[in-house]
């Protein structure tokens, strides 16, 4: 199953830092988009150094324990929902996402997170 192996380098890479993985799984043409409502985040995203700069960032502001919830997948995509829970900024969050992958062959070309709640709800008022 493409998507268990695909998914579960990008809990890790997430959850730990680590991305070797996850990145020699992607194509040379690997992009993806991410939910992030900041400048420089908000668009495509493109490459192997890009990437290992979203987890450096997100691993600065998160402490997160990914749980996949539902895997689906056809010969040309995966899509996982799963809950993300642990701390921002120190505060206790728990959300569900879904990341959808596009393939080629064997490889991960792109991916495309969907975030279940806006980020802005937790920060701080």
């Amino acid at each position: 199953m493409k998507i268990h192996e695909a998914f579960d380098a990008f809990k890790r890479a997430l959850e730990t830092g680590h991305t070797i993985d996850f990145l020699e799984k992607v194509t040379d043409d690997f992009h993806f988009f991410v939910p992030l409502p900041l400048d420089g985040w908000n668009q495509k995203q493109q490459g192997r150094e890009r990437f290992e700069e979203l987890v450096r960032f997100e691993r600065s502001v998160f402490q997160m324990s990914l749980t996949p919830l539902i895997e689906l997948e056809n010969e040309s995509y995966g899509m996982v929902v799963f809950r993300s829970e642990g701390l921002l900024n120190g505060r206790p969050f728990r959300n569900e996402l879904s990341v959808v992958f596009e393939f080629e062959k064997d490889r991960i070309r792109s991916f495309r997170e969907y975030v279940g709640m806006p980020l802005k709800n937790y920060e701080t008022p």
